[in-house]
């Protein structure tokens, strides 16, 4: 039950960004939904890979890249999904944090559950 709501928050965190940048379009809740479970998925087989192969590069940067990497996989989900649009790299960088941030605070306000 707990990730069904989980994933709705997230569906209606993406749905919340083309509100907040005109470069980001999201068509309907259920492109919404795909895009939420796409992330989802992404972030936890293709992210910690990505990560561990860009840890130096990480170090340097004082985990400024992780920016980086967030923003460039929300962009690649983009590319793929029909109904969902990113402009660019930087809508892309700025989207996946704002996308992070609204889902971190709606989980907390919804679920009470600060360690999500």
């Amino acid at each position: 039950m707990k990730l069904l709501i989980v994933w709705i928050i997230n569906a209606l965190s993406l749905l919340a960004l083309p509100y907040l940048f005109d470069s980001i379009r999201i068509d309907s809740f259920l492109t919404a939904m795909i895009v939420a479970l796409v992330l989802g998925l992404v972030n936890a087989f293709i992210r910690p890979f990505l990560l561990v192969l860009s840890f130096p590069v990480t170090i340097v940067t004082l985990g400024l890249f992780i920016f980086v990497i967030n923003g460039l996989l929300f962009w690649f989900v983009a590319s793929f999904i029909e109904g969902f649009a990113v402009a660019g790299f930087w809508p892309a960088v700025f989207g996946a944090i704002a996308y992070s941030v609204i889902s971190w605070l709606c989980s907390v306000l919804i679920l009470g559950d600060k360690k999500i």
